[in-house]
């Protein structure tokens, strides 16, 4: 694909919609959603849209598909941006006209689960955006992160270049929704791991391709939204991890998979999120964080140096399931500049 398509961008006073592909989640905890809501009208100038399935837990996948149908193909909505993700969207995708949707291209603003119907669209040749959920991003505790909202902002909003700014710190130690208390402060954060780059003596620009890697991996076992390994030749791969937090070792496994495929080998750059290192059912300490997220590192390089040696990797990129999150264009282009040591994406 050397002609991506760019959708028209909104302005302020538009209006978006907000869906739920995956998960109604917005239905379970209407706290972080309406706040995520209120900051789309108040600091961004957007009008939300809400669907028949936004807010309704156990939607079927025929539902939710007529909702982005519905989304894309009405005129008066500038851009779709997702809720939340959640873990079946997959079964979404068989319900989604092609056609459709490359008629009434839209920027799609979503990750995790999103990664299916960002990836769809990437087949579509229509350029989606990687972050900006209205339940994480938008409704962060306290107040966005100025990352977060200068990277979302201009991704919503701008075309052209976008420089990626490294965040000296970072934070995954969530609280919970259902707790009022919870958003009258911002989340605590901790001094970030600082983008490390492997094989970083070259400059590579290539459109973007990715997402997040379990959900990738249940896509190619369903064969869903997946092209013939030869179709990603050149492009530039990023992936990011759950706060499900695969050990390092399923990391490595799902990554040797892809270099038996013969598709690791097609990118010569990855951008490789920083790990969520904490979860409700995992809690650990400083030590422990560092010790998961090194792991996961070393899994990455273990089968690059297998089916990929000379890629080169930027490690803890401030994408995915981090806190800040930089967007990341899918289907669009994206230059790692190693010796300048510099990630421009264009939005």
């Amino acid at each position: 694909m050397t002609d991506p398509l760019y959708p028209a961008k909104p302005r302020p006073g538009d209006r978006v919609a907000v869906l739920s592909p995956s998960s109604g989640l917005p239905g379970l905890f209407p706290l972080p959603y309406e706040l995520g809501l209120r900051r789309l009208q108040d600091d961004f100038g957007l009008t939300a849209v809400e669907y028949p399935t936004t807010r309704k837990m156990g939607a079927t996948p025929e539902e939710r598909a007529a909702d982005i149908h519905t989304a894309f193909a009405d005129p008066d909505i500038k851009a779709v941006i997702a809720s939340i993700g959640g873990d079946d969207q997959i079964t979404v995708l068989p319900h989604l006209d092609g056609g459709l949707l490359r008629a009434h291209p839209k920027p799609f603003f979503g990750y995790s689960d999103n990664t299916n119907l960002l990836l769809f669209l990437r087949n579509l040749g229509i350029v989606g955006y990687h972050g900006g959920s209205v339940m994480v991003e938008l409704g962060r505790p306290g107040a966005m992160h100025p990352l977060t909202a200068d990277s979302l902002r201009a991704a919503l909003f701008t075309s052209g270049e976008y420089e990626l700014t490294a965040s000296r710190t970072c934070g995954d130690v969530n609280r919970p929704w259902e707790d009022p208390h919870t958003f009258v402060s911002e989340p605590e954060m901790e001094p970030s791991d600082c983008w490390s780059w492997h094989n970083g003596d070259r400059v590579v620009e290539g459109i973007g391709w990715g997402g997040n890697l379990e959900v990738i991996s249940w896509m190619l076992m369903a064969d869903r939204a997946v092209l013939p390994v030869d179709a990603y030749a050149g492009n530039v791969l990023f992936l990011e991890t759950s706060e499900e937090m695969p050990r390092a070792e399923e990391v490595y496994r799902i990554l040797r998979h892809m270099g038996e495929r013969g598709l690791l080998q097609q990118f010569p750059a990855l951008l490789m999120g920083r790990a969520k290192s904490w979860s409700f059912e995992n809690r650990f300490g400083t030590e422990e964080k560092a010790r998961f997220r090194r792991q996961q590192r070393e899994a990455v390089l273990r089968a690059l140096r297998q089916y990929a040696p000379d890629t080169m990797v930027v490690f803890d990129v401030d994408l995915g399931h981090t806190d800040p999150q930089l967007v990341v264009p899918v289907g669009g282009r994206i230059r790692v500049d190693g010796p300048a040591r510099r990630i421009v994406v264009t939005y």
